[in-house]
């Protein structure tokens, strides 16, 4: 039986160059060795197969290949197409140039998470990116797993320790239906704000743990009349159908304003000027390929975000 494992690659380079000079003597100048060297090797390998791959004739082209040996010649052309397609390929992964990527984002970025992603994949075509969408706590549960390689979140964790930094604005206010008693006004008074049913996203919530500061400390830790909803687009159409007013961000109603389906209340304080930012595990090597996207998500300056009302366009 054939032992494929005794094949070496030095070995079936020499076949061919010895096939394709027809001498020994081509074959040793060709790769640099010696006749008797190129000798043992062609033996070697015809012991493997258990039969001559070689013609040795006394003609003036002595080395001729055997139906054999150009079956093997034939598998010795396609590794080294194989290798060097391999060759390119780990060149390709090492620069950055192809690989998946798993990006997180936390859910309030959802709404331009996939214009980010087309932006990416334009820039990118070899990487793929696999979209990861969760609340705060989720996404932290996923950097401290390493299930993402990066991820584009508010405030970054304590825990897991990350590496971060600023992509842009990330606005939240209040947002009321336009007919609401509070809205148009100059200035909302406190205990008329206070007052209101405020619906919100579930514990856990970057949003959520935002608004509760807000309230506590707008209202010195009065308890405000809550509904906890499990989405923000639930929240947005409660919102509009007159349920309650919500702590959302900006970036989560830009359509429902500028269509005045929900307006802005001018409520102390607001809006409230936080920042995204994009996040790795320090306790973890990106990837080459997770390196690019990283750099190319910088390289944007933000220009993915929306741009609601009032705000300038990043």
């Amino acid at each position: 039986m054939i032992r494929l494992d005794a094949v070496t690659l030095k070995q079936l380079r020499t076949l061919t160059a010895v096939a394709e000079t027809a001498s020994l003597t081509g074959g040793a100048a060709r790769l640099g060795l010696t006749p008797p060297a190129i000798h043992s090797q062609i033996k070697n390998l015809e012991d493997v197969f258990g039969v001559p791959l070689l013609h040795r004739s006394p003609e003036a082209v002595p080395f001729t290949p055997t139906l054999a040996g150009a079956a093997v010649l034939e598998a010795a052309r396609r590794i080294e197409v194989i290798l060097s397609q391999c060759s390119y390929q780990v060149m390709a992964v090492s620069q950055g140039r192809t690989g998946q990527v798993t990006l997180g984002v936390v859910s309030t970025g959802r709404y331009f998470a996939p214009r980010l992603v087309k932006v990416l994949s334009t820039a990118c075509p070899d990487i793929r990116i696999a979209l990861r969408v969760g609340n705060r706590e989720q996404v932290i549960d996923d950097l401290a797993r390493h299930m993402v390689d990066l991820a584009v979140m508010g405030r970054p964790p304590r825990l897991p320790e990350v590496a971060s930094v600023a992509l842009g604005p990330h606005p939240h206010g209040i947002v009321a239906p336009p007919d609401h008693p509070l809205a148009g006004l100059a200035e909302v008074p406190v205990p008329e704000l206070l007052a209101q049913t405020f619906l919100a996203r579930e514990e856990g919530s970057g949003t959520r743990l935002l608004m509760s500061r807000y309230l506590d400390r707008l209202g010195e830790g009065q308890v405000v009349d809550l509904i906890e909803m499990d989405s923000n687009e639930t929240i947005k159409q409660s919102v509009i159908a007159g349920l309650g007013i919500a702590f959302l961000s900006l970036h989560v109603v830009m359509d429902e304003l500028r269509f005045g389906q929900l307006v802005q209340l001018a409520a102390p304080g607001l809006p409230i000027e936080r920042h995204w930012f994009l996040v790795h595990p320090v306790d973890r090597m990106l990837s080459p390929s997770a390196l690019r996207l990283q750099e190319e998500i910088v390289k944007l300056k933000g220009s993915y975000l929306p741009a609601v009302a009032g705000q300038t366009p990043t």
